[in-house]
């Protein structure tokens, strides 16, 4: 069945130069050039949009528009919604989906608001006056111990340091470039932070910056063992993620190349299948057993984390790993991105981070134990601003992954699933992965982090708050705009204009 394409393709004729740009560029193979015609054609079935062609074209005679052609007007059933069901009909297969839920679901940042100060508790001036982002993710100990001398026993459990409260997310090598991986590692060493391996192991070349590595170890094991896990600062046992929760992981075949295979630990050209469970974890006691393990084969020199997706019960299931032996928790809310994920797990299956977040955290307070745990949080964090108020609602540190690979030329196409990505960021095809200078790509990443960085300390001197610590669980310091009382009562704020 025919479906008319989602973008069109428009070509300024009197601007277009025929210089074959646009066609050397394209991946999906839109733009061609036509030798009895003279001039450039383009095929907008193939269009996903990714800007490639406009943002090169030396003389900006393209553009990228949405489709003219509509149904007729449907409240219930919405083009993308007939257009879906066509294609599940014509493939009789499950529709997948890149990057995170599109649909439009509130976004509880955008309607919490930053408390500042005035008078009685003044601002601090961040250019002129010390700002705290320093800060320790592990478990800590809340009672003083001295020995019979007095002196200070120091059984603090192994920590991160990070310069500000910003780690890179997991993704892993197949299914983002080696080159955005290089780009990734360089960066998280030049800003005093952390980026994560994801599920696909740790390519050789990248164990220079085991210092600000944080490996992950997921339910199919791939390119698990000694060497990798002593490789890195920390370990993360991956039991879900935000954009699938509850089911596994599928890298295809045509993205595990030679060194993805060798860095993968499976053979080449075959599908990397993670199964939904770890299938040795099936209880509290079973996630407690492989974390001592994890830490008995390092020597009990790195701190663990166990990240889950956030769900419904998740409060409950956060308290029950705070008690597992887990140093951190990551938490990744339904926003989050994904190289690939079913299309109707994606935009159905979780809950937003926020929500998640101040219920743990409250959970964790009201039994005692959230020292012994630290807590980050992702799924769309898009600002410094979310970041400020994550940190308000009860997370120590965030998790970035979305906002990172936008700043290394992300045009947010969302078809990383075909591996065809312009930009050089979610493939594996040599000619595509060059295209991403991981020089540039370092430098973006770092100017961003940067630049949030200081935006969180212009906020919190705004609040009359000098360090981190002091934000962490602040709620006071938030209000809620247009939000029910229910959803008030969750996240443990005030409504804007209510006094205490």
């Amino acid at each position: 069945m025919y479906m008319y394409p989602e973008y069109e393709v428009v070509r300024n004729a009197d601007l277009c130069i025929a210089c074959r740009v646009c066609e050397r560029q394209c991946a999906n193979e839109v733009h061609r050039y036509d030798a009895d015609l003279g001039k450039m054609l383009a095929d907008s079935a193939k269009c996903v949009n990714c800007h490639r062609c406009v943002c090169l074209c030396p003389t900006h005679a393209l553009k990228i528009v949405r489709s003219g052609d509509t149904y007729r007007e449907n409240a219930n059933w919405d083009a993308q919604t007939i257009h879906e069901v066509y294609r599940q009909a014509n493939s009789g297969g499950v529709l997948l989906s890149s990057m995170g839920n599109p649909k439009n679901y509130p976004i509880y940042w955008d309607r919490m608001l930053v408390n500042a100060s005035q008078v009685t508790n003044p601002p601090i001036d961040p250019l002129r006056e010390p700002m705290e982002t320093t800060l320790w993710l592990g478990s800590r100990r809340t009672q003083v111990e001295r020995d019979a001398q007095g002196r200070l026993k120091n059984r603090l459990q192994p920590q991160l340091k990070l310069n500000m409260p910003i780690l890179f997310s997991a993704m892993s090598y197949g299914s983002i470039s080696y080159n955005a991986h290089e780009a990734l590692a360089r960066a998280a060493t030049e800003l005093g932070t952390y980026y994560n391996t994801g599920e696909g192991g740790l390519h050789k070349d990248f164990y220079r910056y085991g210092k600000n590595t944080i490996v992950q170890v997921a339910s199919g094991r791939f390119g698990v063992f000694k060497e990798y896990l002593e490789s890195a600062a920390a370990i993360e046992i991956k039991m879900g993620q935000g954009a699938k929760p509850g089911i596994g992981g599928h890298l295809p075949g045509g993205k595990i190349t030679e060194e993805v295979s060798a860095t993968r630990m499976i053979p080449q050209g075959t599908d990397a299948i993670s199964p939904a469970p770890h299938h040795d974890i099936y209880s509290i006691e079973d996630l407690r057993q492989l974390i001592y393990s994890l830490k008995e084969s390092t020597d009990y020199q790195k701190p663990v984390i166990v990240k889950v997706a956030a769900v419904h019960n998740v409060a409950a299931i956060a308290s029950g790993i705070a008690r597992s032996g887990a140093d951190i928790i990551a938490i990744d809310g339904f926003r989050g991105g994904t190289g690939a994920a079913p299309t109707r797990i994606r935009d159905n299956v979780g809950i937003p981070i926020e929500l998640a977040l101040a219920s743990v955290d409250a959970r964790l307070r009201e039994e005692g134990i959230r020292d012994r745990v630290s807590i980050v949080v992702g799924g769309s964090i898009r600002s410094s601003a979310d970041v400020v108020k994550a940190i308000a609602l009860g997370a120590d540190a965030c998790y970035i992954a979305t906002a990172a690979v936008l700043a290394m030329g992300c045009h947010l196409c969302r078809t990383c699933n075909q591996g065809k990505c312009n930009w050089g960021i979610a493939t594996q095809i040599p000619e595509l992965v060059k295209r991403l200078n991981p020089d540039i790509a370092c430098q973006r990443l770092v100017n961003l982090v940067t630049a949030w960085n200081h935006e969180i300390q212009e906020m919190m001197g705004g609040m009359g708050i000098n360090s981190i610590e002091a934000l962490r669980g602040n709620r006071l310091m938030l209000r809620g705009v247009g939000l029910t009382e229910t959803e008030l009562n969750i996240l443990g704020i005030r409504h804007a204009g209510e006094s205490l």
